[in-house]
């Protein structure tokens, strides 16, 4: 039975502010269907081990959105950090010829083996794996839910600190994920084995603009 991956989930100190930034960063429509913004569990320590690649024409764009340089890797990439500091990577695109100003490509996960837990969701989310810059097959092609999407494992050796910030949903089959090896929480999240928190998404949830859903080189 196939997993189908439903939106991000943002944590954020304000949520409104969020939501505006990525509305207009990615579009309405693009918003509602890739992020839902809720109130934060825990304020911002470490960085995101979850985040967006965007393709985008100038990286000013952003900045004229509140988005902050991290980091430069001209002329193929630049590292921005969102309004409240949330990482992600815009790969300049000049010809881009979208009505939005940057068009989400790819969901990148640091992992310490990128490898292993690629293998793990690939065949939950149907996906193709794919090798990475390095040669290693990590990158999934064509997830249930995320096809238009990159699913990148990234490989870091940083130790994970509290819960993902940024944490993907499923929209179906939890009894497959919990037959892989995925372990229930006790706030009905679940954990892959990789240690990723992840959500079921419920007809509840909000993905509309400014509101937080309810609970229940590349690289």
């Amino acid at each position: 039975m196939t997993v189908e991956l439903g939106p991000l989930l943002v944590d954020a100190a304000d949520p409104t502010a969020v939501a505006r930034f990525w509305t207009a960063a990615l579009g309405a429509d693009a918003f509602d269907r890739h992020l839902v913004v809720r109130a934060q569990r825990g304020p911002k320590v470490v960085k995101n081990r979850v985040h967006l690649d965007v393709y985008v024409r100038d990286p000013q764009h952003l900045l004229a959105l509140g988005a902050s340089v991290l980091a430069e890797y001209l002329p193929q990439r630049v590292t921005l950090a969102d309004v409240e500091g949330n990482e992600f990577c815009a790969f300049i695109e000049p010809t881009m010829n979208d009505d939005a100003v940057a068009r989400a490509f790819a969901v990148c996960t640091d992992s310490a083996r990128p490898e292993d837990i690629a293998a793990w969701w690939a065949p939950l989310v149907g996906a193709e794996v794919r090798n990475g810059p390095d040669g290693t097959p990590r990158w999934l092609y064509g997830p249930a839910g995320w096809e238009q999407l990159i699913w990148k494992f990234v490989r870091v050796t940083d130790e994970r600190v509290g819960p993902n910030r940024w944490q993907w949903s499923i929209r179906t089959a939890t009894e497959a994920v919990t037959a892989a090896g995925a372990v229930r929480s006790g706030d009905g999240s679940y954990v892959d084995p990789d240690g990723n928190s992840f959500s079921v998404a419920s007809p509840g949830w909000s993905t509309g603009r400014g509101t937080s859903c309810r609970s229940g080189g590349d690289r």
